[in-house]
């Protein structure tokens, strides 16, 4: 029998989930096809926005320059005692632009990218690095066996099982 979550406890589990884990895969899309890249990420003030330090060398950040849409994987780390297939894992879905230096934002965000990231200092003197912002839309948070739950970036801390999303779906 599935336990019965709110919408807080699921966003304690959330919160508890990205500041235990600080890389997330970044999905992008390489002619047509997903790609996926190792990187390090912090978060707004809910999942709906995050934030990235990346090079334009790096082939993520052009396939983002060609086509914005993404994917942020984060999952918690696997081990020899943990069932793989009851990780705790969030996929959230969106679009990616530059935070340019000039944003009223980027100093808050580059300040709490380096508060995670101190040794990524030196980096933001490099002419090729940039901010990027992902403008999260949709969240689809799995915490074990039965308890998978989504939301949109319209109500960030409202969380919904996903069978009852699923059947409001049917309905619609």
């Amino acid at each position: 029998m599935a336990v019965t979550l709110t919408s807080q406890e699921i966003q304690g589990a959330w919160s508890a989930l990205v500041k235990g884990v600080r890389t997330a895969v970044l999905l992008t899309m390489r002619n047509g096809r997903p790609f996926g890249s190792h990187v390090p990420y912090v978060f707004g003030e809910d999942w709906s926005r995050a934030y990235l330090h990346l090079s334009q060398l790096a082939l993520h950040t052009q396939h983002l320059l060609a086509d914005p849409h993404v994917s942020l994987f984060i999952a918690e780390p696997d081990g020899p005692e943990k069932n793989p297939l009851a990780l705790r894992r969030i996929n959230l879905m969106g679009q990616a632009a530059p935070l340019t230096p000039d944003a009223p934002s980027y100093d808050a965000i580059k300040e709490r990218y380096l508060s995670r990231f101190p040794q990524a200092e030196m980096m933001f003197g490099f002419g090729d690095f940039a901010l990027w912002e992902l403008r999260l839309e949709d969240a689809h948070f799995v915490l074990g066996f039965g308890q998978a739950f989504v939301s949109t970036a319209v109500t960030p801390a409202r969380w919904v099982h996903q069978k009852v999303e699923r059947l409001s779906a049917r309905k619609d």
